[in-house]
């Protein structure tokens, strides 16, 4: 079967002092979503941004705001980003102690619940909160900076992922985030992704339409 592939780029690859204008290219250039990392340097060794740089850019995009929060607890902060203007808000399972109760929270703030797996989190995680979900991400590289290698052994979780996608006979988005790049695309696919997260693989590159139309080749 084949699926529709979407594009995400990954606002932290892009440049900081000039946001809006990223932001304004990245979709001219055909992007699908843009994908929103916040970090707490607590649930990961980084620290990004918050609501109010979502909000400031959501007035400057048309494009789904793919909003991932690596911050624990995050349950205190979900009503902010909804607030803020994201259209699907992802957690991981380890971000606090009732995923079931954070993905209802999610839902309940007219959202879009996703959940994200770091390299070491089994599917089995999620196996009773799949009639919750809009989004799985399975994260290829551990979580907290850029730049960072595509890790191979994540491929079969992707495959084992899209057969429960599948078995649940729901609508569930499977998203790699990682190390994607026009070599490692085609395996994330392959194994039953349909949306890739790129940073440096756009943002790094000099034209981001290009850049945009070479990940979609590998579909």
């Amino acid at each position: 079967m084949t699926r529709p592939l979407l594009i995400a780029p990954s606002l932290l690859a892009a440049d900081f002092a000039r946001l809006g204008e990223e932001v304004a290219a990245i979709e001219a250039a055909g992007a699908d979503w843009l994908h929103l990392d916040i970090m707490d340097g607590h649930f990961v060794p980084n620290i990004s941004f918050g609501p109010a740089v979502v909000k400031a850019l959501r007035k400057h995009s048309r494009m789904p705001f793919d909003v991932h929060l690596m911050i624990a607890p995050a349950d205190p902060y979900l009503a902010a980003f909804a607030e803020a203007g994201a259209d699907l808000i992802s957690l991981h399972p380890e971000a606090g102690p009732h995923l079931h109760r954070s993905l209802q929270t999610i839902k309940g703030l007219g959202k879009k619940a996703g959940v994200v797996l770091n390299p070491g989190t089994s599917p089995s995680t999620i196996e009773h909160v799949m009639d919750l979900l809009d989004l799985i991400l399975v994260m290829t590289v551990n979580p907290g900076f850029g730049g960072q290698s595509f890790i191979h052994s994540q491929l079969p979780k992707i495959a084992t992922l899209r057969k429960m996608i599948e078995a649940s006979g729901r609508e569930i988005h499977l998203q790699i985030d990682g190390g994607v790049t026009d070599k490692t695309a085609p395996l994330c696919i392959e194994a039953g992704a349909d949306v890739l997260v790129a940073g440096t693989a756009v943002f790094g590159k000099p034209d981001y339409a290009a850049a945009i139309a070479g990940l979609r080749k590998a579909n």
